[in-house]
């Protein structure tokens, strides 16, 4: 039986929202009947034949919005067009991000720069946008995707784990100071989703390691979570629906896990 929970009407940006969880994140919320802002890079094409299809299949009003996440004024321009296009902004999911594997003495600097900027960065400029429109509607939920290598490390990824420890860092601080304005700041921090981006990290761990990308799959990646599954994209959808409606309302500053048991241990 689907669950009412009472977000018709709100709007809602949704970065990196072109494809993988993003994506599943973003008709979630329109499939509630909140109206989205899409955004990410990919096929021109593609983009807007996804777009027509979520708003096809559901009672939202969803549009475009191409910000490149490692620029500030366009992420700044992101949060207007939101608040212009529809005259409100109750959801910011900052969920960008892109990944590199290499050892640390190896990394290359552009990368390590890419990386804090789209994932770091970008969460700390879309959210400084954000606020004071929340706090002139005296509600607002903010949710960080962050990651289980934002609670935990693993090697070879040094800066996506410098990024999502930064994340989870920025959601409880922001928590803490706007905790007394309507405004709830959480982060989930998901185990492996077979998204584009874990596919293309296998390839990547393969060549890193030295080994098949069959034993990637079992030895490395998802050697961390006790289940042995992959996160499926409902699995997060459900806790973004609660912490956006008004049953999550007491939830703010937490770093959500939801990973088979990964952080557990």
């Amino acid at each position: 039986m689907a669950v009412d929970y009472h977000l018709e009407g709100q709007v809602a940006v949704i970065t990196g929202s072109t494809s993988g969880i993003g994506q599943a994140l973003a008709t979630a919320l329109a499939e509630q009947g909140v109206n989205v802002v899409l955004n990410g890079f990919g096929d021109p094409a593609k983009i807007e034949a996804d777009r027509a299809a979520i708003q096809a299949k559901t009672n939202a009003a969803v549009r475009y919005h191409g910000a490149d996440m490692t620029k500030p004024a366009e992420i700044a321009d992101l949060i207007a067009y939101a608040h212009k296009e529809f005259g409100r902004l109750d959801i910011l999911v900052n969920n960008a991000g892109i990944q590199h594997v290499a050892p640390v003495d190896e990394f290359p600097d552009e990368k390590w720069d890419a990386l804090i900027a789209v994932i770091l960065s970008s969460t700390f400029h879309a959210t400084k946008h954000a606020v004071p429109i929340m706090k002139a509607q005296g509600r607002g939920r903010i949710v960080n995707i962050a990651s289980a290598h934002g609670l935990v490390a693993s090697a070879f990824k040094s800066p996506y784990c410098a990024a999502k420890f930064g994340v989870v860092g920025f959601t409880k601080s922001c928590a803490v100071e706007l905790a007394r304005t309507g405004i709830t700041v959480n982060a989930i921090c998901p185990g492996y989703v077979k998204t584009p981006l874990i596919e293309a990290q296998i390839i990547d761990q393969a060549k890193a390691r030295g080994i098949p990308e069959d034993r990637v799959m079992e030895d490395v990646i998802l050697a961390a979570q006790p289940n042995k599954t992959f996160v499926e994209y409902q699995n997060l959808a459900g806790m973004l629906l609660y912490l956006v409606s008004d049953m999550g309302s007491a939830a703010t500053g937490a770093a959500l896990s939801v990973d088979g048991g990964w952080t557990a241990a």
